[in-house]
């Protein structure tokens, strides 16, 4: 979810509750949280590089429990 809020905040140029809003009223909630997605990865790897690996498993977590709600999302 940090990697999807960071993503809003680097691209928008709306702020955030308009961009998701917008986002879903365009049916493109998916793609934003994908690429929001991508950004933890970078993090989840930063921290077992650190080893905060707690952290990193929450972020994988995140990550995981997000790809659901895009599946649940797409095929319901």
């Amino acid at each position: 979810m940090v990697g999807t809020l960071l993503y809003i905040l680097l691209v928008s140029e709306y702020d955030i509750p308009t961009t998701i809003n917008m986002a879903i009223a365009d049916n493109f909630i998916g793609k934003l949280v994908t690429l929001g997605a991508i950004l933890n990865l970078g993090l989840f790897f930063f921290l077992i590089k650190k080893q905060r690996l707690y952290l990193a498993r929450g972020v994988l977590m995140a990550t995981i429990l997000a790809a659901l709600a895009i599946m649940v999302h797409k095929f319901l």
